[in-house]
């Protein structure tokens, strides 16, 4: 059974053992006076929570790990990897608007994530290689993705990157990705999970090791 927290305030909700904003929260209505996120970065996506809950019930997470979330949006998962395992979490977004969003959250948790404006494609082998996770949650959403997450999963493994961790409610861009990863690498899992906080949320998870890195 979860443990109860007591919320600081209203318009605040509990998950996985961190504290997010609601939309209607004071902090988020001031934000949005002045940010403008896009590319689907107004809110937190439920995928995330898919996330917590499967890192919750394996052994992927070590402590203070680098980890790298791809699309990060306002950082619910980040956060949780920061909390859970103390991990050194970069919040990588091609919107630098979403990024007041994840501070605030970040803070209210008292946890520390850095931030990174770039796209997918221009992330280079170099910036990789200091990271021994990849994770994200609901980034496939448009079919010119689909090239653009594989490529990078590649250059990624290339760079000696541990693992890659996707979760997504089943988009057709996610699904043509996870049938590329599932026929060129050799440990490649695409397994249904699901979330039971803030409520029952189902996704797939793509879960994929380097296995170079053995």
């Amino acid at each position: 059974m979860p443990l109860l927290q007591e919320l600081p305030e209203k318009n605040i909700f509990q998950a996985y053992g961190i504290l997010l904003l609601q939309n209607n929260h004071r902090f988020v209505r001031k934000l949005k006076k002045h940010y403008t996120p896009s590319i689907h970065g107004h809110k937190t996506w439920n995928s995330s929570f898919v996330l917590m809950d499967y890192f919750l019930h394996n052994e992927t997470l070590e402590y203070e790990q680098s980890i790298m979330e791809l699309g990060c949006g306002w950082g619910p998962a980040s956060i949780f990897c920061a909390q859970h395992a103390s991990a050194k979490v970069t919040g990588v977004d091609r919107d630098d608007e979403v990024f007041p969003f994840l501070e605030v959250q970040a803070a209210l948790n008292e946890v520390d994530v850095t931030t990174k404006q770039a796209s997918f494609e221009k992330l280079t082998k170099k910036e990789l290689s200091n990271y021994d996770i990849l994770i994200g949650a609901d980034i496939c959403f448009w079919d010119k993705l689909t090239g653009i997450h594989f490529n990078l999963i590649k250059r990624a493994f290339q760079a000696g990157v541990k693992e890659v961790i996707i979760a997504d409610p089943g988009r057709e861009p996610f699904y043509a990705l996870a049938e590329k990863c599932l026929e060129f690498f050799e440990e490649c899992e695409l397994i249904d999970w699901y979330a039971s906080e803030p409520e029952y949320f189902e996704a797939d998870i793509l879960h994929i090791k380097n296995s170079s890195d053995s």
